[in-house]
């Protein structure tokens, strides 16, 4: 069988070192950190194990469910599994939208005629859209930016405010005045237009490194491949047509791990590391120039601490951002629905979160609850016990229109890329590295 080295332990290298055990190859995964997880890890907050980022999934992630079952994880047991909804604080002139449990399409047009807070030109625009985008097949001739797919569309400055528009932002991590209207709709084709369950949005119920990368973790080896942690790869070498690690100058002297690594031969190297490590990696083998010239955009998590009685209504409210006024957040998230053990507890994402941290995290955080307490008419929520900010600076690529993502051949024989930022087509999510490590898994069985 053919040896297989994955190099990064984000979710696209743990999924491409499942699907290589699952084929019973024998597949060795290296991580630089001590934990897995890469963009999407597990972190210690104030003794509290949360993550780096609040995360939302989709039903629509069909190969992340199918490895989370692979590694032996029941999704319900660890995902909360809620219809589609954007439902904004009551009092602050948002709206009310829940899909019931139909099936499609009438999930959506009976959601849509029970909306609240939409006049009747707001739900005309967005069936609309919907029936001209099915009648498209979704695709467009020649791709352009989100705004000026809403403007043929002839979508409502309500509606672009109150659902388009943080859609775009929570899906695709990018402003739609920037934003890719074809990767926008495909990911509405695999949501909003296919079966209501594909519509579903997946809370973690779990931190994101219990809820995929320690089960993979512990799959790999049972079916006897090996993951190393604390090991950084800073050379991959051609040696007589396999290839060889290197660890560099932290090699000296690091362990017996660390000299069966640079002792091993493998026959193909998967390299599921961020975009600008995967450029040096393959620096002098192939051609780096797709990888180096992503741009990226930040996504920032604000965690409130409040008395364990402070509690939402609901696990999550949309909120209108609005820079000018110190609207930041776009999401809030009440993490005592997810764990008892986390009451308290409200998580808000600010995505695409450049203008947000400019002037430091203290005046964000104080700007987040600032928010909360105007909008969710809760004075309280003004003083949290303790604030956090995580902000994750190259948390995903910027989705650009006719952006050309590298595939996942580099074109020489026995290297292969993973990650959410190879060609696909999603954006950047836990499903789009989970398809692009399973994609190169396939593809270094078969070379």
């Amino acid at each position: 069988m053919k040896r297989v080295a994955v190099i990064g332990g984000g979710w696209a290298g743990c999924a491409a070192a499942v699907e290589l055990a699952r084929r019973g190859m024998p597949v060795s995964l290296f991580e630089a950190a001590r934990n897995l997880g890469g963009r999407a890890r597990m972190v210690e907050l104030n003794g509290r194990k949360l993550d780096n980022g609040q995360h939302i999934l989709l039903g629509a992630y069909a190969e992340t469910l199918r490895l989370l079952g692979n590694v032996g994880l029941a999704s319900s047991d660890v995902l909360l599994r809620l219809p589609l909804q954007m439902r904004y604080p009551p009092g602050q002139g948002g709206m009310d939208f829940v899909t019931p449990r139909l099936p499609a399409p009438w999930h959506m047009l009976i959601g849509l005629l029970r909306a609240n807070g939409l006049r009747r030109e707001d739900k005309l625009a967005l069936a609309r859209f919907s029936t001209t985008a099915r009648w498209m097949d979704w695709r467009l001739n020649i791709d352009c930016s989100v705004s000026e797919l809403l403007d043929r569309f002839d979508q409502t400055a309500r509606l672009v405010q109150l659902m388009w528009r943080p859609l775009c932002i929570a899906a695709l991590n990018t402003p739609p005045e920037r934003a890719s209207a074809q990767v926008f709709l495909n990911v509405m084709r695999d949501s909003l237009g296919a079966r209501r369950a594909a519509s579903d949005m997946l809370i973690p119920r779990v931190d994101l490194s219990a809820l995929f990368p320690a089960h993979a973790a512990a799959f790999v080896e049972r079916h006897g491949g090996r993951v190393h942690c604390g090991l950084a790869i800073r050379r991959i070498i051609a040696a007589d047509g396999k290839w060889r690690l290197d660890m560099g100058d932290a090699q000296a002297g690091s362990g017996a791990a660390s000299n069966a690594v640079s002792s091993a031969t493998f026959d193909a190297v998967i390299v599921a590391t961020s975009a600008w490590q995967a450029a040096s990696l393959l620096a002098g083998h192939a051609e780096t120039a797709s990888l180096t010239s992503l741009d990226h955009e930040p996504i920032t998590t604000c965690f409130l601490q409040y008395p364990p009685q402070v509690r939402l209504a609901q696990p999550l409210h949309a909120l209108i951002d609005d820079g000018d006024i110190g609207h930041w957040g776009q999401f809030v998230f009440d993490r005592g629905h997810l764990d008892a053990e986390q009451a308290g507890l409200l998580a808000v994402v600010v995505s695409a979160s450049g203008a947000a941290i400019a002037d430091g995290h203290d005046a964000l955080s104080a700007a987040v609850a600032a928010q909360l307490a105007e909008v969710l008419q809760r004075p309280e929520l003004a003083s949290p016990l303790w604030s956090k900010l995580i902000s994750e600076k190259r948390a995903t690529f910027a989705c650009t229109p006719g952006l050309q993502r590298p595939s996942n051949e580099t074109g020489v024989e026995g290297l292969l890329l993973a990650g959410d930022y190879t060609a696909g087509d999603y954006p950047a999510t836990l499903e789009s590295a989970v398809r692009s490590g399973v994609r190169a898994a396939s593809l270094a069985a078969a070379g």
